[in-house]
């Protein structure tokens, strides 16, 4: 009965990790590139139960040798495992900003931060005050040869990820690296779109921007031919379903108060064997 106990309440838990990964997935659902957080768990190792006044050799054909052959399971109740976060694609929102960019595949953009650089999914990006292409919170985004700085209507951005500018808005530096083109526009820089050996252990900073870890592996900036495309004037939404959010907080609180029954029903029972035995005593 005690073992009721923490076996209820390690089932309460549990359902409380689901509560807080449900209920920060509604709190996103509008959030351009979040990614949902599913809570995993395990059962405890379960206790193997043998007779003891039998020793069973051989009493079946295919049965165990063993002097205590198993007879059943016990289980233990279940632990939190981790936070898996599913990097499953969202759907396009179009918006008809220049600045706004999708992808459509696996990968990340890169952002330049105070901490080193990090990796998003959120294309909702617009022009800062210093002309660089930067994130709602400020933060830069990289090309492969570093920030990008553009203008208002004067860049495009190919299905590869290449940025390309009107040859009228491009600086001197520019120029004189592309003198010996006549085309109409210059190529500035490649998005530097990355990925990871193991993208499901990326760590979530806040701002929808994720952290590499030893486990996820280093960012590699992916190849031109293996890259997802890229889609200008679209953000991808979040991929937070509210419908089967609002399910999943409903089986919580059904399976939170199933196991809370649980603790209430074995404390019943202690207070009654301790009560009877008081009395027979």
């Amino acid at each position: 009965m005690i073992r009721t106990w923490f076996t209820g309440a390690s089932g309460m838990r549990a359902q409380q990790w689901r509560l807080d990964a449900a209920s920060n997935n509604l709190a996103n659902v509008d959030v351009d590139g979040y990614k949902k957080d599913i809570a995993v768990h395990k059962a405890f190792p379960e206790l193997l139960l043998r007779r003891m006044d039998d020793d069973g050799v051989y009493r079946r054909p295919f049965g165990s040798a063993d002097i205590a052959p198993v007879i059943g399971k016990l289980g233990t109740g279940v632990e939190f495992n981790e936070m898996y976060t599913d990097f499953q694609q969202g759907e396009f929102k179009e918006t008809g900003s220049d600045f706004d960019l999708a992808l459509d595949g696996k990968g990340f953009f890169t952002v330049q931060t105070p901490w080193g650089e990090r990796y998003t999914r959120n294309g909702a990006f617009h022009l800062g005050k210093e002309g660089f292409l930067e994130t709602k919170e400020g933060y830069p985004v990289l090309g492969e040869n570093g920030p990008l700085r553009v203008q208002a209507n004067n860049f495009q951005v190919d299905k590869a990820g290449r940025v390309w500018i009107n040859r009228e808005y491009a600086d001197d530096e520019l120029v004189e690296r592309e003198r010996n083109t006549w085309d109409d526009k210059f190529m500035l820089d490649t998005l530097k779109i990355v990925q990871f050996d193991i993208d499901r252990y990326l760590e979530k900073q806040g701002s929808n921007l994720y952290r590499a870890t030893d486990t996820s592996g280093e960012a590699e900036i992916m190849d031109v031919q293996a890259r997802p495309r890229v889609v200008q004037g679209f953000t991808e939404g979040s991929n937070v379903d509210p419908v089967l959010e609002m399910v999943h907080m409903i089986e919580v609180n059904r399976a939170y108060e199933a196991n809370q029954k649980v603790i209430q029903a074995g404390d019943a029972m202690l207070g009654t064997l301790i009560n009877q035995t008081a009395r027979v005593g």
